[in-house]
């Protein structure tokens, strides 16, 4: 199974927000044959926790006007790592010091 051409297109508008606020090291995972959740997976890292926040903000905002909106959203108060769900993508907006303790 692949993930379907809607999350594909999801996951490129959420992409270009994030680096329309200079989020970093963007990485997009088709997980649709790993877990029935979600097909796509997208990291993106942040320098700071505005930046995090920022980044976050702008996929929303961006998803918004195609008429996806988050399911869930967790770690905004902190910014340090913001979940947001959107049913068939998954964005996790990190700073970038978490990004690095967690992924490596």
């Amino acid at each position: 199974m692949t993930a379907t051409p809607e999350a594909i297109k999801i996951a490129n508008i959420a992409a270009a927000a994030a680096l329309d606020k200079l989020g970093d090291n963007l990485v997009a995972l088709d997980v649709s044959s790993v877990t029935p959740l979600n097909d796509i997976y997208l990291w993106v890292s942040g320098k700071n926790e505005r930046q995090v926040a920022a980044i976050a903000d702008e996929i929303e905002e961006k998803l918004s006007e195609i008429g996806v909106d988050a399911l869930r959203r967790e770690g905004k108060t902190l910014s340090r790592w913001i979940l947001l769900d959107f049913g068939d993508i998954a964005v996790h907006v990190m700073h970038e010091e978490e990004r690095m303790y967690y992924t490596h």
